[in-house]
C-alpha cells in the first residue's frame, strides 16, 4: 500500500486532502480511485489509512479509517554525518540509511572532501536529497520522514554536536589496529530519549586534525570491524548493526 508523507501535524480532522505531487502520484501514477486506500503520514509521526472519497481535478479527499499501531522507528534517533564524498554516494547512503532508519542527515565539508561545493547548485540537489528520503521513508514504511541539513563547516559540525548524547566518529586507524570494542560498549548504554551523532570521512577519511578536535569535544573514535569500509558504506554498517542491536536484541 502507498504512503505519502504530509507538511503539517494531525489535528484532529477526519479527512485529508492531498494536492500537488501527491495528487499527481495518486491520480495520475496510481490511477487511484473512490474506495481506494493508502496510507498517510502526519508530520507528528502519527500515520493512519485513509480511504479516497472524491478525486476532483486538483485534488483527492480521503477519510481516515484506521490508525497505524505499530510503531516503525528507531528507539534511539541516529544522526549520519558524513563527509562530503564524490559523485552520487551521498544520494546512496541518504536513501539507504533512511531504509535502514536513519533519523537525520549531516553532510560537512571535510579536510579530505575532494568534491568542491557549489553554493549556487546548493538549493536544487538539497531539494533532491530530500525528495530521496521521503521516496526511501515511503517505500520503507517509515513514520518520520529524515531532514536533510545542507552541507556545513567542520566547526559548525563541532558546534551541532553539544546537542547530542552520545557521539561517535568512524575512525579507520581503529580498525586497522583492531580495535573493536568502543562501538558495542556505546550501544549498550543507549538508553530511551538519548539522541545520537555518528561522523563519517568522506573517501581519505577523518584527518589527524578533525579527530583530535572531535575527541576533544567529546566523540568516541570507533573502529567497525576488521575490514576498512568505504564512506558509503560504514554508515549502512553502523545502522544495521544498531537496529540489531536495539529492536532484534531486545
Amino acid at each position: 500500500m502507498q504512503r505519502y508523507f504530509l507538511d503539517k501535524p494531525f489535528s484532529g480532522e477526519k479527512e485529508v486532502i492531498l494536492k500537488d505531487d501527491h495528487f499527481h502520484h495518486i491520480a495520475r501514477v496510481m490511477r487511484m480511485s473512490p474506495e481506494d486506500e493508502f496510507y498517510v503520514v502526519f508530520q507528528d509521526k502519527k500515520a493512519c489509512i485513509a480511504k479516497i472519497t472524491d478525486i476532483t481535478n486538483e485534488a483527492v479527499m480521503a477519510s481516515i479509517v484506521k490508525w497505524e499501531e505499530m510503531n516503525k522507528e528507531m528507539p534511539v534517533p541516529i544522526t549520519i554525518a558524513s563527509g562530503l564524498p564524490k559523485g552520487d554516494k551521498l544520494e546512496w547512503i541518504i536513501q539507504k540509511g533512511t531504509e535502514l532508519g536513519a533519523y537525520e542527515f549531516i553532510p560537512f565539508i571535510a579536510d579530505r572532501s575532494i568534491v568542491k561545493w557549489d553554493v549556487k547548485k546548493e538549493q536544487k540537489k538539497h531539494t533532491r536529497w530530500l525528495k530521496i528520503a521521503e521516496e526511501a521513508a515511503e517505500q520503507s514504511h517509515r513514520q518520520h520522514k529524515p531532514n536533510i541539513l545542507p552541507p556545513i563547516t567542520f566547526k559548525e559540525l563541532l558546534h551541532i554536536s553539544s546537542n547530542y548524547t552520545h557521539k561517535i566518529v568512524a575512525y579507520e586507524e581503529n580498525a586497522k589496529q583492531g580495535e573493536s570494542t568502543n562501538f558495542p560498549k556505546m550501544l549498550k548504554n543507549f538508553k530511551q530519549d538519548d539522541t545520537v551523532l555518528i561522523v563519517f570521512g568522506p573517501e581519505g577519511g577523518i584527518s589527524n586534525t578533525e579527530i583530535e578536535q572531535l575527541e576533544n569535544n567529546g566523540f568516541v573514535p570507533c573502529g567497525f570491524g576488521p575490514r576498512i569500509l568505504r564512506t558509503e558504506t560504514a554508515p549502512l554498517y553502523a545502522l544495521s548493526a544498531i537496529s540489531y542491536h536495539l529492536e532484534l536484541m531486545r
